[in-house]
């Protein structure tokens, strides 16, 4: 059961953050509610992440993806990047997988989330696999040396509205000895083929930037030392082009595209069923597309969250001219479950998003984001982060 003062002692010792001010500005970033679900459901879906990786290991899918992937990501990185954030829909044959981010966001704060409901255990272990997934990331770039300082990576981080979170990274990695810093990508500074942020050296970015390709010129600096090989990003954009590009679950979806890369029958049959059909958005099927458009949920390719993304069934024709213009995937619409929760004495509908948060192909926390209204929002009173535990 959700405990207000607890949540509210967590993020003090988490991150010597405000409570008060924090409930003001951001009323809806934690619901009071927590979702029990189906072992076999989170099976499912630790299942189809597994399925998915094995997968992306395959060079010939590699081939196929990197060759709509920008320079950035064509090098090969040991790193495997952190904070893969799978979501999903459940549907009644099982969850379905509506995208997959390379900077999800919100382990943190559903790390001290968890404390608010008596977890305090299961959270303690959660963000020791968090530091442990950075120093494996570290490990698999420097061997041995030591790992002194990161610096977690945003544009405007303070305007950030996951900003708090930030904070509770930073105060995680001084608490396990690890210096770190909070920064705009116009803050680091190169020195050779050093990356330093106010004279200090960096060693490992932890990147939240949406600049996936690291292409803006606010990030020339921080492009031009990791292509030397003289700092440790992570997420990298070489993992947003093998997982995150939409267009990838075009061919995650396509039963000859899995058979012609060479992926074995049980491995399809997961994907199939757990990946809703996505398709390529051309001018030439505009007729067909916009007869079926209450079939599809109409995204950009290269886009994040729900931006520029659009049901079918509420498009006007002006929307739909523009998306025929090129970079967008249809992909089938599956409806988000709806859960009954307590809401100032009340009890309410709310969608839910179901998120896993995965490094090397592990889920380390389930999460959900409960909503009213067409998208998760963090805007819904008595929506927000809520745990999910296993039924």
């Amino acid at each position: 059961m959700f405990n207000p003062r607890a949540l509210s002692e967590a993020l003090v010792a988490g991150g010597d953050l405000d409570p008060a001010a924090l409930a003001a500005s951001h009323p809806s970033l934690f619901s009071h509610a927590e979702l029990h679900l189906p072992a076999a459901t989170l099976r499912a879906i630790a299942d189809l992440v597994v399925a998915i990786e094995s997968v992306v290991a395959l060079p010939a899918y590699q081939q196929r993806v990197l060759a709509w992937a920008p320079a950035s990501a064509q090098p090969a990185v040991a790193a495997r990047s952190v904070f893969f954030g799978y979501d999903f829909h459940l549907a009644v044959d099982g969850p379905k997988l509506i995208e997959i981010n390379t900077n999800a966001g919100g382990g943190m704060l559903n790390s001290r989330l968890l404390m608010a409901h008596g977890q305090d255990e299961a959270a303690t272990r959660v963000e020791q696999a968090f530091v442990e997934m950075f120093r494996r990331e570290w490990r698999l770039m420097r061997g041995d040396a030591p790992l002194q300082r990161i610096a977690i990576v945003d544009e405007n981080p303070g305007q950030q509205y996951l900003a708090p979170e930030f904070e509770l990274f930073r105060q995680l990695f001084e608490r396990h000895g690890i210096a770190a810093a909070v920064a705009d990508p116009a803050e680091l500074t190169r020195d050779g083929n050093r990356l330093l942020h106010k004279g200090e050296v960096v060693d490992l970015i932890y990147n939240r930037l949406t600049d996936f390709a690291l292409d803006a010129a606010v990030n020339a600096d921080l492009r031009a030392v990791f292509a030397a090989d003289g700092v440790v990003v992570t997420p990298h954009p070489r993992a947003h082009a093998l997982y995150a590009d939409k267009r990838n679950l075009i061919l995650l979806s396509d039963e000859s595209a899995l058979i012609e890369l060479g992926v074995p029958e049980a491995t399809r049959q997961t994907l199939l069923a757990g990946i809703p059909r996505t398709v390529a958005v051309a001018a030439a099927d505009g007729e067909r597309f916009w007869s079926e458009r209450k079939r599809w949920f109409y995204k950009p390719a290269a886009g994040f969250g729900s931006r520029a993304a659009y049901r079918g069934d509420k498009l006007t024709k002006r929307v739909f001219e523009e998306i025929l213009q090129g970079g967008h995937i249809a992909q089938e619409i599956v409806p988000p479950s709806e859960h009954t929760v307590l809401v100032d004495d009340e009890m309410q509908a709310m969608k839910a998003d179901i998120r896993a948060y995965v490094y090397q192909g592990g889920v380390q926390l389930f999460s959900a984001r409960l909503y009213q209204g067409q998208t998760t929002n963090f805007r819904t009173p008595g929506g927000g982060f809520a745990p999910v535990f296993a039924a």
